[in-house]
């Protein structure tokens, strides 16, 4: 006997600000569905979300729950107006007797059920409200991106709790590691259009990639169609016409129908442009401690970093993950021993805080008023990489509209916000990186192009960050901070370092641990052994790399073998030459790396 769905959505519409967000939606939760939700930012997803919770009405269609139901929802800004403590909403829904499932949850999420609403911070409140949600134990969760703010323990608790539930849930998240163990079922939501898939998140891309592969033949017919149509009605309408007015009005029909349709958001034109060359060494702490009243961050660390290293920072919220890198960069003196900087650096730093937005002033206002990227006398200029650029093309570079320029950063989705923040990031060269949780919000596109533009640069990158799929892409040595004031190297990302972790707890070596990182020659003779994870992976990645590397070689030599080049657009002629000698010094590294990498696999 079938069951009765959970909650079902008939031919749904919703318009925002004139446009349709989305149109004729129309999708049924069953009991036992794992759902991935997933999405470009700005494509509804949220909204859609709130209006399968009930928080937000559509402007047609129906919502109907089955009798019996409960439906729970975890925003990403619950409102908490009215409450003293955190643990005061996390248990206002649950009945007398039963407070220690929100005990539970709290302990497992990590935070302090006591602590005042007025001064708990916005991560501690995202952890209350998914303490709600798991406390109240509804046969359907509507959860919206649960990971931002949580630490790694606290992710895996998370997964742990959904792999066990018998509810079902639907999930947003830039997560791809939380994504691929928990989901069985996926929805796409694209350009107003809702999919279904009955396979996880595992094989998104390549759904995505037949998808729009399908749809581009489809346009491709349809182009030619009317390019004939168009061609008959040129030549021989004149002979015909009363004829053929059926024909004239039916090319006019596909016109209409390829001016409706709407086409795909190309990717972000990121690009981090490395500038002058640091020097070999970058970073050299030594004896470094750190201590905040009574607790103890650090003690005797050391660590040297070169120039390319890519360092992961990864440990529970609260062990000083950003502090170290503060201290790191010079922002924040240690309280015992020596830091010291490289030469000819170029710092760049993206906060998890976004605190270099002005959430009241506009997307313009926020680029132009940059000293960094200002143009002097021109306010509508930036400044992108020493070459002015119109602030509305800029914008629409990372994917915003020209309607989004003027609107306050305060009513961008945190996705935009994010993009938004590595827009200025990206406008001035720079050959140090410090990414503190720069995954938050984005989509999945956007993360993977993040992930090949760090590939390609040429500068050193520290980052912290709780995305262990992120971490595995992109870091070679990852220094883990367990809050028992030790920090520890590991060569490789996040996977080398749980399984080296794991190896070290059940040996002979964990009965003492270091209290500091060891210099690089030990982690060398580590990765001597065989390939790590990280290494693997970029194994797979460099033929491709390397044959995207050669093609632009080719076009950029194309282009200079045009000998009136150099007089008509000198500028173009030395920037393509400058261009030409890095893509080939390029070249030659990944090739060289490729030959290192396959020799010892």
């Amino acid at each position: 006997m079938a069951r009765a769905p959970l909650l079902q959505l008939s031919d749904l519409s919703l318009t925002f600000g004139g446009n349709p967000l989305f149109e004729g939606i129309t999708l049924t939760c069953q009991p036992g569905d794992r759902l991935a939700l997933v999405g470009r930012n700005g494509s509804g997803k949220s909204t859609l979300m709130k209006v399968m919770a009930g928080f937000v009405e559509a402007d047609k269609g129906l919502r109907v729950v089955s009798p019996g139901v409960t439906v729970g929802y975890m925003e990403q800004d619950p409102d908490m107006s009215g409450f003293a403590t955190l643990g005061d909403y996390a248990g206002s829904r649950i009945p007398e007797g039963e407070g220690y499932r929100v005990e539970v949850a709290a302990e497992g999420l990590g935070f302090k059920p006591d602590t005042p609403v007025a001064s708990a911070s916005g991560g501690e409140k995202r952890r209350a409200a998914l303490a709600k949600l798991v406390a109240e134990a509804p046969e359907l969760m509507l959860i919206d991106e649960p990971t931002n703010h949580l630490d790694i323990a606290a992710i895996e608790w998370l997964e742990d709790f959904l792999n066990e539930t018998r509810a079902a849930y639907v999930l947003i998240s830039h997560d791809r590691a939380l994504l691929n163990r928990l989901t069985r079922q996926t929805f796409w939501l694209d350009r107003g259009v809702l999919r279904r898939r009955e396979l996880g998140f595992q094989g998104f891309e390549e759904w995505r990639e037949e998808t729009w592969q399908t749809e581009d033949d489809a346009r491709h017919k349809l182009d030619r169609k009317i390019k004939a149509e168009a061609r008959w009605a040129v030549e021989g309408i004149s002979a015909r016409r009363k004829r053929n007015q059926g024909r004239v009005r039916a090319l006019a029909a596909l016109r209409d129908e390829r001016s409706s349709q709407i086409r795909r958001k190309g990717n972000a034109l990121m690009e981090f442009d490395s500038g002058t060359t640091s020097g070999k060494k970058v970073i050299e702490a030594k004896g470094v401690g750190k201590t905040f009243g009574d607790k103890v961050l650090f003690k005797d660390f050391d660590l040297r970093i070169l120039r390319g290293d890519r360092v992961a920072f990864v440990g529970p919220n609260g062990v000083g993950k950003t502090t170290l890198l503060k201290m790191l960069i010079g922002e924040l003196a240690p309280d015992e021993g020596t830091v010291s900087l490289g030469t000819s650096l170029d710092i760049a730093v993206f906060d998890q805080s976004r605190a270099r937005l002005d959430p009241e002033a506009s997307l313009w206002n926020n680029l132009t008023s940059d000293p960094l990227m200002a143009v002097s006398g021109n306010s509508d200029q930036v400044m992108v990489r020493g070459n002015p650029k119109h602030v509305v093309a800029y914008l629409k570079d990372f994917l915003f509209d020209e309607s989004q320029a003027r609107a306050p950063v305060k009513s961008l989705s945190g996705g935009e916000k994010a993009r938004l923040l590595l827009a200025k990031l990206m406008a001035k060269p720079s050959n140090l990186l410090i990414l503190d949780e720069p995954t938050n919000d984005l989509d999945v596109e956007t993360l993977d192009l993040l992930q090949d533009i760090l590939g390609e640069y040429d500068g050193t990158v520290l980052l912290v960050s709780h995305d262990r799929d992120f971490i595995d892409r992109v870091a070679t040595t990852t220094v883990a901070l367990e809050g028992n004031a030790h920090a520890m190297v590991y060569p490789g990302g996040w996977s080398d370092y749980a399984a080296q972790r794991g190896k070290k707890e059940t040996g002979p070596v964990a009965q003492a641990p270091r209290t500091s990182v060891e210099p690089p020659k030990p982690v060398k003779k580590i990765i001597a052994e065989g390939l790590t994870f990280t290494e693997k992976k970029r194994l797979d990645t460099l033929p491709g790399l390397i044959a995207r590397m050669e093609s632009e070689i080719v076009k950029l030599q194309d282009l200079l073998s045009d000998p009136q080049l150099y007089k008509r657009e000198p500028v173009k002629f030395q920037k393509a030459s400058d261009m030409l000698t890095e893509r080939q010094e390029a070249l030659a590294a990944a090739e060289e790396e490729w030959l290192d990498l396959s020799d010892r696999a």
